[in-house]
């Protein structure tokens, strides 16, 4: 009988130990179910049957201009930079300027020897002398025409002859002045004078150096204004929006932080370099005396102007293809994904909306949690 007992007792300890064991929870079972995403005609529209796990903000308001700090480089004024150049080859034989060096208009910038120079007062020479001759000519051939030894044919071959040589000689003036010369001081020696007063901004000529004519040749010199000046800015593609033309910028100089200058956006550029995203905006600005060429400025950009913008959380944002989205809610258990354009990101972890957006509209607090329950 002994024998039967032990399998029994086993048996009951086995029952005993698992009624003891309690059940291990399943971390599946106790999380709420999975939002299930269907979409309602239009793309953007979709329909969950869950909405309580995207929970809703409020848009808020931002009461001033938010501001965009970016750096950049005083350059010369375009329209107030000219060129000097030399019709004139040569040699350079002497340079009175250099860059950086302010000049007024007629200021002896250098002197060049030049081949040029004494083939046009050569022709110049021939075509006074060829002049000359033409008209003696003219005046026999009228003395004989008018005592009847000579045809009036004639007279006229000698008189086309003088004036055909007085064309000659009004072109080579002509090309003794274009190339720098004066016909009453003959030299191949030509002066290069500054065209305009200023500062000279670029140099591309050194002593006893060649100077070629214009064919693929740089300038001499470039003589800038500086009166006015312009400030190149990099701005970041994700900040273009805070960027207006005609809007004031304040400028502060590197050298001079303490010092505030007041210019005016005139160009946003049209291209974006490939590889920092940034586009160029020109501001220009009078210059009163201390901005000099390359100078590092801080430029400060006042956003929208002042007008109210509406600000929702960062995490509200969904930036796809380049764009920024956010989800709005539309009607039950609806939402609608609307493009807008985000402004620059706040201290508080807020982003602005420049526009696509008010103030106190309902927003989704985290659009990229929405976006990855659409996709799945």
């Amino acid at each position: 009988m002994k024998p039967a007992i032990l399998p029994c007792v086993i048996l009951a300890a086995v029952f005993l130990t698992n009624c003891g064991e309690k059940p291990k929870p399943d971390p599946a079972a106790e999380a709420p179910p999975a939002a299930v995403v269907e979409h309602v005609g239009e793309t953007a529209a979709l329909k969950v049957d869950h909405p309580e796990q995207f929970p809703l903000v409020d848009a808020g308001k931002s009461d001033g201009a938010s501001t965009l700090s970016v750096t950049g480089t005083v350059t010369p004024d375009v329209s107030r930079s000219i060129p000097v150049v030399s019709l004139a080859s040569g040699r350079v034989i002497d340079i009175s300027a250099k860059l950086g060096d302010v000049v007024k208009k007629g200021q002896l910038l250098l002197r060049i020897d030049s081949a040029d120079i004494s083939g046009a007062f050569a022709t110049y020479r021939s075509a006074v002398a060829s002049a000359a001759l033409a008209a003696s000519q003219l005046d026999r051939a009228q003395l004989l025409y008018d005592h009847q030894a000579l045809a009036r044919k004639d007279l006229e071959i000698a008189a086309d002859a003088d004036a055909r040589a007085k064309i000659a000689v009004e072109n080579a003036v002509d090309q003794v002045r274009v190339l720098g010369a004066d016909v009453n001081h003959p030299s191949s020696i030509v002066n290069i004078v500054a065209p305009a007063s200023g500062v000279i901004t670029e140099q591309n000529v050194a002593a006893a150096a060649g100077v070629k004519t214009l064919d693929n040749s740089p300038n001499l010199f470039t003589i800038s204004d500086l009166s006015n000046v312009w400030i190149l800015c990099d701005v970041y593609e994700n900040d273009l929006a805070a960027v207006r033309e005609d809007e004031p910028v304040e400028v502060r100089l590197n050298a001079y932080p303490d010092r505030v200058f007041n210019g005016r956006v005139t160009s946003i550029g049209p291209i974006l370099d490939p590889a920092l995203r940034t586009a160029k905006v020109r501001v220009e600005l009078a210059n009163p005396g201390i901005m000099r060429v390359g100078m590092f400025v801080s430029a400060i950009f006042h956003g929208n102007g002042g007008k109210p913008a509406a600000t929702v959380p960062a995490t509200a944002v969904l930036h796809l293809h380049d764009r920024d989205w956010v989800y709005l809610p539309s009607g039950a258990n609806t939402f609608r994904r609307t493009e807008v354009v985000g402004g620059p990101i706040l201290p508080s972890k807020l982003q602005v909306i420049s526009s696509g957006l008010a103030p106190g509209d309902k927003v989704v607090s985290n659009a990229l949690e929405m976006q990855n329950t659409v996709e799945q």
